[in-house]
């Protein structure tokens, strides 16, 4: 069978899962399998694809059509133009959370500085930070062992060297280290922020991924108010905390800032039009 053909039939399989895209993670699927990029796809769509390739093709877009994650079925996803290696024990990797990072090299006025990333899952925030600023220091941390090897390994592939990630329960690892190694210039999160019983944790590639990366008490408040009382321990002075929260959470973690004393208090929008970040300084 074609490349065309396969792709085609491929789509209807997955449009008639529920798939929100069928055609392209049929071709992500496709490229996968026969390491060749889209482009490759669409010129020699004619060309018929190798039994054993088929085989895997088909097998992969039967996982697709179970709901299994595009990312999690090719152990990658692009993010700020960086190729990710992923794994179910992260989250993957979202087009709004570049938003984080683009307000993050906003707010970059020295050559030098020094970024914490807290709970940095595959180190997607941190390596992108540290792609665009290799005169600062990043730090990602992670409570789960598994993410922080993630991460180690894709900065090692990246070959960022000005990024290192550690494991730790938020600032946890942190208290040990003497008052210079223990302040950083910005610290950004995308912290669990989603409410144990909100229905969206049931569909989508939302339902694969692991749910301590995803919930949080107090009706998904509880890491994000946390963060916005502790994060001043470790912030130097005039530096920006900046929070990934949900659509509706962005007053409360406006107010949560302006309490603890942070100034320039503000939300931004993601590429949905939702408020998705808050930031503010000492």
């Amino acid at each position: 069978m074609s490349l065309d053909a396969l792709l085609k039939q491929a789509a209807q399989e997955l449009h008639a899962a529920g798939s929100t895209s069928p055609r392209v993670d049929a071709e992500v699927l496709m490229c996968h399998v026969l390491e060749r990029d889209r482009t490759w796809l669409y010129t020699w769509g004619d060309k018929a694809c190798p039994p054993r390739e088929q085989a895997r093709f088909e097998a992969l877009v039967a996982a697709r059509a179970q709901g299994t994650p595009v990312a999690y079925l090719t152990g990658e996803r692009e993010f700020w133009g960086l190729r990710f290696a992923t794994a179910p024990s992260t989250l993957i990797p979202r087009p709004d959370t570049e938003t984080l990072v683009e307000l993050a090299l906003s707010r970059v006025t020295q050559p030098t500085g020094r970024l914490l990333d807290l709970g940095t899952g595959t180190g997607a925030i941190a390596l992108a930070f540290a792609s665009e600023q290799p005169g600062w220091q990043v730090l990602g941390v992670d409570v789960r062992e598994e993410a922080v090897e993630l991460a180690i390994r894709n900065a090692r592939t990246l070959g960022f060297a000005n990024a290192r990630f550690i494991q730790s329960d938020w600032f946890a690892a942190l208290e040990a280290c003497d008052e210079t190694d223990k302040r950083f210039d910005m610290i950004v999160s995308n912290p669990p922020y989603i409410a144990a019983d909100d229905p969206h944790l049931a569909a989508g590639d939302v339902q694969f991924e692991p749910r301590s990366a995803l919930v949080a008490d107090a009706e998904g408040m509880a890491d994000l108010l946390y963060l916005v009382q502790s994060a001043q321990s470790y912030l130097t002075a005039s530096g920006w905390l900046l929070l990934e929260h949900g659509y509706s959470q962005a007053d409360k973690v406006r107010k949560a800032l302006k309490s603890a004393g942070y100034q320039s208090v503000e939300s931004m929008r993601d590429l949905g039009g939702h408020e998705r970040v808050t930031l503010g300084h000492l």
